[in-house]
């Protein structure tokens, strides 16, 4: 059917007028008062203020993104928070982990691993044990004691700065200090860094600003949208295993929930020359059903938000 330039151009027109009506984008308001692991955020510069814009845009509608960021908050925010606790870490670096990995064991192309994106070297310097059979960068409790040791000697080397200690995580201790001897800079918010150290921060806040108030943002969810640990048992185990597959059956679970649920493990063996003892982590045996317990931190699952 043939179709007049009149009549195509018409129907452009109410096309565009039915967008207008029904879409919409919006400007976010910027918090008046921010603050990270305790120290205020100078908010109120025009500089640091649309800094923080650009993340909390990019990340508010990058919904898909952030959606899956508050789900997988929700499963593993619970395990990282104490580890935090303990080692005396303030509690906004769990938006550390989020931002490096979406909390997945991820693995950059500079071969960074885990959940909290640990070199090898770097791994093996705060604790973790790197080899073929065993990798505890993908071991999320183990990986976050490490993260705890890195943090707090940055924090130390830094004037007792979390801004900086996680600036650092990003770009090394030794690059952020000469940038701060070169440019005779005393915090994060002062310094020119590289473009990926220079969003790092504002990308934590923006990720902490947005869980910790989702309906403000537009994320509406309810509770089964979330994702939640499986209850498991550990297992010790101070001698070889020669095939994980069995190893597996033994427990009444195959090879690709063992391997879920212990990704540290990186071969179908472990050789374990030294007699080393490691725990397994074994689901229960109601492991189909997700433990009920619901995620309360930072004003995430409240139900106005859920309704």
């Amino acid at each position: 059917m043939f179709v007049s330039s009149s009549e195509e151009k018409n129907q452009d027109v109410n096309y565009q007028t039915l967008l207008n009506r029904n879409y919409k984008v919006y400007a976010l308001n910027i918090p008046e008062e921010l603050d990270f692991a305790g120290e205020k955020v100078p908010i109120q510069r025009f500089d640091v203020r649309e800094s923080f814009d650009r993340e909390l845009l990019v990340n508010t509608y990058w919904q898909s993104n952030m959606l899956l960021f508050i789900k997988n908050s929700n499963k593993w925010f619970p395990v990282i928070e104490p580890i935090l606790k303990k080692n005396g870490v303030p509690n906004d670096f769990k938006y550390l982990a989020l931002i490096e990995s979406g909390l997945r064991n991820a693995v950059s192309p500079a071969g960074a691993s885990g959940f909290w994106q640990f070199l090898k070297g770097a791994g093996k310097e705060y604790g973790l044990e790197i080899n073929s059979e065993v990798d505890e960068r993908y071991h999320l409790e183990k990986a976050t004691e490490a993260a705890c040791k890195y943090l707090k000697t940055a924090y130390e080397k830094f004037g007792h700065d979390w801004a900086l200690a996680a600036a650092s995580y990003n770009m090394g201790m030794s690059g952020l200090e000469t940038q701060i001897k070169r440019q005779k800079g005393e915090n994060y918010y002062d310094l020119v860094l590289s473009e990926e150290t220079s969003r790092y921060v504002y990308r934590i806040l923006a990720a902490k600003e947005i869980l910790s108030k989702p309906k403000k943002y537009g994320f509406h969810f309810r509770k089964k949208d979330l994702y939640y640990n499986v209850k498991t048992y550990e297992v010790e185990v101070d001698s070889a295993i020669t095939d994980m597959a069995v190893f597996a059956k033994h427990f009444n679970i195959n090879y690709k929930l063992l391997k879920y649920f212990n990704p540290w493990l990186r071969e179908n063996k472990l050789t374990n020359k030294t007699g080393k003892t490691y725990k397994i982590k074994i689901p229960k045996e109601n492991f189909p059903l997700m433990e009920e317990t619901i995620y309360n931190s930072d004003n995430l699952m409240n139900d106005s938000l859920i309704r």
